[in-house]
């Protein structure tokens, strides 16, 4: 009997340009989500009409968008923060040939729940701010034109 001995599989450059691309794939998603906290945050995207002017007027933004799209820079730095440590520690491991068992990614997960958290967060003050149902909305505002 020939009995073979599996030997652990070495990394090569694939695996290490895996892991990389995936790096890059993160740190591209925490640069969407900071430029969007930026422009939420910078042009007031849930501001009505008075808050635009009380800005442009040189009052400081301290409405819901200065929060949302504060919250939205600060997922995008963690989103930045455990990618580098995911990418170091898992390139460490294949250098190490130490290869880890693969699992659901806990940083995807946390991202996808956070960011549907907010986006619930975002449609409830929308709902109560505004107060009106959408169809609403447009009705009122094709009213107002006409007047």
């Amino acid at each position: 009997m020939d009995a073979t001995i599996k030997e652990k599989p070495v990394a090569d450059l694939r695996d290490y340009l895996a892991e990389e691309r995936t790096f890059l794939a993160w740190i591209r998603t925490g640069i969407a989500l900071m430029a969007f906290g930026l422009v939420t945050a910078q042009f007031q995207l849930f501001a009505d009409e008075p808050h635009v002017t009380q800005h442009a007027a040189g009052a400081p933004p301290h409405g819901p968008s200065l929060w949302f799209g504060t919250t939205l820079i600060a997922i995008g730095v963690t989103v930045h923060l455990f990618s580098a440590w995911r990418y170091m520690r898992l390139v460490g491991e294949l250098s190490r040939g130490q290869f880890v068992h693969r699992s659901v990614s806990k940083q995807g997960v946390i991202v996808a729940l956070c960011l549907a958290l907010l986006g619930i967060v975002i449609t409830i003050y929308l709902i109560l701010a505004l107060g009106l149902p959408p169809d609403s909305l447009h009705a009122h505002s094709v009213i107002s034109q006409a007047s």
